[in-house]
């Protein structure tokens, strides 16, 4: 019985999120936040910022991938499949519904307002994951990875150099720093 409640509740957070978080995939993570570690104890914020990496990572939407790996995390492969299916099912009956109406829309006023709004909410909420991210770093007193963050957004804010340049650089760069730590250790 409490295996199904889980399971229930799974479905109905996911739907939930799902539902009412626009703006990309970065915005789903201060939700899953708030339900499964703040309140539900399901897992704890490392374990939210491995997540996020990994779903990040991943191949496909990070809003789904996170929903799956955080449904596995709490039930298994029952949550991870019933996660992903409460995570697609709004996306797809939105997109479905303004589809069929969408040339009565695309010019309304109205609806031009009200998603020039939710840009801003949802730049507020990115603007506040990044925050709490970076506060992650920071707390681990790890200089080399406290000044990276910086300098990769001044390299590319600042220089226009490509983010895949950048992310296969701080990749490698990385990857090295383990492999000297390795040779010292040796």
């Amino acid at each position: 019985m409490k295996k199904a409640r889980n399971l229930l509740w799974l479905f109905a957070i996911n739907l939930f999120i799902s539902a009412f978080t626009f703006g990309g995939g970065y915005v789903v993570i201060p939700m899953i936040r708030k339900y499964y570690v703040q309140k539900r104890k399901c897992f704890d914020e490392e374990d939210l910022m491995r997540i996020a990496a990994i779903s990040q990572s991943s191949p496909g939407a990070i809003a789904i991938n996170m929903s799956a790996l955080a449904g596995y995390r709490t039930a298994g492969t029952a949550g991870l499949f019933l996660s992903c299916i409460a995570a697609v099912l709004p996306p797809l009956i939105i997109l479905s519904a303004v589809s069929s109406v969408y040339s009565l829309i695309r010019d309304n006023a109205a609806v031009n307002a009200v998603l020039n709004g939710m840009e801003a909410g949802v730049a507020a909420l990115i603007v506040d994951l990044i925050y709490d991210m970076y506060l992650i770093i920071v707390k681990e007193k790890n200089l080399f990875f406290t000044l990276m963050a910086p300098a990769v957004f001044i390299l590319n804010y600042v220089f226009q150099i490509n983010v895949a340049i950048l992310i296969l650089s701080c990749a490698f760069l990385c990857a090295a720093g383990v492999g000297l730590k390795k040779s010292r250790k040796e």
